[in-house]
């Protein structure tokens, strides 16, 4: 009887942990899985049937990295109770605050054309227009923003997380090689040398697993969420969780492309959907879905990011909380934001695939200036407080960014001299 006494509150003491985490999760989980988005779905396609799995060791290398950078502004948001446009505003000065918030606007406009262009690939390839398809999902975006409740947003948002896990199964039923994968993508390698093309799939890959509109929509989800200090072990799980799920589900797209299609200079995700149709149509019409589903989440983060970031610059009230009469301007600046960009798309002969994955290059090389703003703030005594970043998380922030900048140098380097690279190989 003690046994079964014993067993009863050791299940009380699991549940209500699994409770609790399920109470504060959302915004880790959400922002690293909507990184999947349109375009990433694209980029990770595209190096699968480039490399096939020669690549998957670098992905891997993406989840601390991605975990680390997105700890930093959960635990800025939770300490300042301020966003991270508000916080480098104040910290920094009105010069550096609208230079910091000028390349979000722009990045994230630009991001936000490609989720257009991935949910319209996705839908054309069951004959759907794209006006209709741009239509539907502004209706649906609005639907998610205008009831008024922070809480319904994320939970609504998590379900679409759990379809972009689409992409698991599809790996398994084109039956790979687990020894290929293993020797080819696990076994640190540069496929056929330093070269412009393999640096411009490094920056992309980078590019698309962190980027700048993460760090404001995190920071300022755990604000909206009303998550304290209290919540941030919770935060932080949330965080490497869904750092691990999205690197998951990168690998796995690798896999699918770097099986069947490998080889194939491939445009868009929308393309290797299109191809896998004549492999499989159950693993193309998975992938459409799942382009659709990534661009869809994409938008609804990136959207968000934008009019929180507004909202914080201006004063206005800017909390998925506040009714529309309660916050016009943050509506406002949600819904001009997402129409415009969705009517980008319908422009006839748009360089959409240019777009797609110039973007992703773009957001890597704009990322360095993000991550130093967000190291200086958490080591300012006055605000961090005993959350204040330490020796070792200094250093492993300092790496992250040195490690994106001479990346980015590096391809900047082999633009200008096409042929050095391939000299010293």
């Amino acid at each position: 009887m003690k046994f079964f006494s014993k067993l009863y509150y050791e299940y009380r003491r699991i549940w209500k942990i699994i409770v609790l985490y399920l109470i504060i999760s959302g915004p880790g989980i959400v922002v690293m899985i909507a990184d999947n988005d349109a375009a990433g779905i694209t980029t990770y396609a595209a190096t699968g049937a480039k490399y096939g799995y020669n690549l998957i060791w670098f992905l891997l290398l993406l989840v601390p990295i991605a975990y680390f950078v997105q700890e930093m502004t959960v635990r800025i948001g939770v300490v300042t109770k301020k966003g991270h446009a508000q916080a480098v505003f104040e910290a920094f000065g009105s010069f550096w605050g609208w230079f910091s918030l000028t390349n979000l606007m722009i990045v994230n406009w630009l991001t936000l054309i490609t989720e257009f262009i991935g949910m319209s690939s996705a839908l054309s390839i069951f004959g759907v227009p794209p006006f209709i398809t741009v239509t539907v999902i502004c209706i649906i975006m609005g639907i998610m923003v205008i009831n008024g409740r922070y809480w319904t947003w994320e939970k609504i948002a998590l379900t679409f997380c759990a379809l972009n896990l689409i992409y698991i199964p599809c790996a398994f039923m084109v039956n790979p090689s687990v020894s290929d994968i293993v020797h080819q993508g696990l076994i640190p390698n540069l496929p056929n040398g330093f070269s412009n093309e393999l640096l411009f799939f490094l920056m992309a890959n980078i590019g698309t697993t962190i980027t700048p509109w993460m760090l404001y929509f995190q920071q300022s989800a755990v604000i909206d969420k009303g998550m304290k200090e209290k919540d941030l072990p919770w935060g932080k799980f949330d965080t490497m969780v869904g750092s691990v799920l999205t690197v998951t589900i990168a690998i796995f797209i690798v896999i699918v492309t770097g099986t069947v299609l490998k080889g194939i200079e491939l445009n868009s995700a929308a393309q290797a959907s299109h191809l896998l149709m004549g492999v499989n149509k159950y693993i193309g019409a998975s992938l459409a879905i799942g382009l659709f589903n990534a661009g869809l989440l994409g938008s609804i983060c990136i959207t968000l990011a934008s009019s929180w970031s507004f909202g914080e610059i201006f004063g206005w009230a800017h909390s998925l909380n506040n009714k529309i009469k309660e916050a016009p301007w943050f509506y406002a600046n949600y819904f001009i934001f997402l129409i415009t960009a969705g009517l980008v798309v319908l422009i006839p002969n748009a360089p959409l695939v240019l777009i797609t994955l110039s973007v992703q290059v773009i957001s890597a090389t704009l990322l360095p200036a993000s991550l130093i703003f967000l190291l200086l703030l958490l080591n300012d005594s006055k605000t961090m407080g005993e959350y204040k970043s330490g020796l070792l998380q200094n250093i492993i922030g300092i790496s992250i960014v040195i490690f994106i900048i001479v990346l980015a140098a590096l391809y900047a380097i082999s633009s200008l001299f096409p042929g050095l690279f391939n000299a010293l190989n």
